[in-house]
């Protein structure tokens, strides 16, 4: 068929959806995926912003809709064509979740979309299932009630079932629920406004005169929010000026419990992409030593890229393996006072943000995160001054990574005692990504 006419008929975006979803199938990261899909075709900002709540919402609510296809249809999910999953996942995504989309409509294009991708002889089995799912909505039917809480959560909240009856015994069943939910809102753009180039009112003002929709954020001296769907944020005023970038709020609390001074010397030990590190500049004014060390050589490239666009001239970039720190260079032993270690760790709390990550994460990446966050920790103590300061933090909720980790970690070393730690929960800190921090100092 004709891009023409599939654009006519309505087709194009849901193509492109499908396109990313299949992707995202086949172990492509949902972000990255969509960049890609939305650079191949020129589309306006509307249908943007449907393949983009199309895409990530149906990969979000995959397990939900696999359970709908397995109530609904003959052959289980797992014995489907991937491409017939995917394109279920579309058609029941719109029905079930999409109010502003006729259901018609979400049906019709569904069924086209199988007969131009080699599965006509399957179209029938598509409408039939997606007629079905209709009718069951209309008359406010819902699939069978799980045998157990974990199961229901599971279900409802589109979770994968370990993750499921972890929340509840972290949390019990009513703040599991909520936490669930906050995974499956669309999150706002947060903007971190630069000091050292603007003044937070001064970029709002800014904003409000070009009608992009935003408020300040209370818990963040120099936050921003900006609604979903307000566009390409790089073409917003000021991104080329430095005058602001993007950070979750729950991650711009992170900084400043460094309490960093000017002059002092600081390292940020896991740093790309940059977020924190110009953070740290912008509080002590550029006036200081800032190491951003990252393992990875390209995206240590854009720890460059932001430092030059905001102006951060006081960062010096090392790639490097920061638990080799010491071996690398001895001199470094007793040599900052400040040191941040944002752990590599399994991004539990920004599911929101990230469609995918819970289909990627299970039990034995958590494990080995685990290992690899306590010889960070390990590694990185000796290089703090005696009576500096050690700020440990996560974009995840799991204890095992958090509170637990820290624990076994002062319990180890002697010559530091908790100052201060904090679980964010998703949705908490006023609907930021959850987190986790814990403040350490060395005697």
């Amino acid at each position: 068929m004709s891009e023409n006419l599939l654009s006519k008929k309505g087709l194009l975006a849901r193509r492109a959806s499908l396109e990313v979803i299949q992707a995202v199938g086949g172990g492509a990261f949902a972000d990255v995926a969509l960049k890609r899909v939305l650079k191949l075709y020129s589309f306006k900002q509307i249908d943007k912003a449907l393949i983009t709540e199309l895409s990530y919402g149906a990969i979000r609510y995959r397990y939900f809709l696999d359970c709908w296809i397995d109530f609904l249809g003959k052959v289980s999910v797992k014995k489907q064509p991937p491409i017939l999953r995917w394109l279920l996942h579309i058609g029941l995504y719109q029905i079930f979740k999409m109010d502003r989309i006729p259901p018609a409509a979400a049906i019709n294009t569904t069924v086209e979309l199988a007969k131009t991708n080699h599965l006509r002889k399957l179209a029938p089995v598509a409408n039939g299932i997606l007629r079905s799912a209709l009718r069951m909505k209309e008359k406010g039917l819902s699939l069978p009630e799980s045998k157990s809480s974990s199961l229901e959560l599971a279900k409802n909240e589109s979770l994968p079932v370990w993750l499921a009856k972890e929340l509840i015994a972290w949390k019990g069943i009513e703040d599991a629920f909520v936490i669930a939910k906050s995974f499956n809102s669309v999150s706002t753009i947060d903007l971190r406004v630069n000091k050292l180039r603007a003044e937070l009112k001064e970029v709002k003002i800014i904003f409000d005169s070009c009608g992009i929709e935003n408020k300040l954020i209370p818990s963040c001296p120099f936050g921003l929010e900006v609604s979903a769907g307000a566009g390409e944020p790089k073409e917003w005023p000021g991104y080329v000026e430095g005058t602001w970038s993007i950070q979750d709020r729950s991650s711009q609390l992170i900084a400043p419990f460094l309490d960093p001074l000017p002059g002092e010397r600081i390292l940020d030990a896991c740093a790309a992409p940059g977020g924190k590190s110009t953070h740290i500049a912008e509080l002590i004014n550029n006036k200081g030593e800032i190491w951003s060390i990252d393992r990875s050589s390209s995206r240590s490239q854009k720890i460059l890229a932001n430092s030059n666009r905001l102006g951060t001239t006081c960062l010096q970039l090392l790639v490097a393996d920061s638990s080799e720190l010491l071996d690398r260079y001895p001199e470094w032993n007793g040599y900052f006072h400040r040191i941040l270690i944002d752990a590599p760790c399994s991004g539990l709390g920004t599911l929101a943000r990230h469609p995918d990550a819970r289909w990627r994460i299970n039990k034995n990446n958590i494990k080995e995160l685990v290992t690899l966050q306590s010889k960070l920790l390990n590694s990185l103590a000796p290089l703090l001054k005696g009576g500096g300061r050690l700020v440990y933090s996560t974009c995840t909720i799991h204890p095992d990574e958090n509170s637990n980790q820290i624990e076994k970690f002062v319990k180890s070393k002697s010559e530091f005692s908790l100052e201060y730690e904090r679980q964010i929960w998703p949705g908490e800190e006023a609907n930021g990504d959850g987190f986790y921090v814990a403040v350490l100092n060395k005697v």
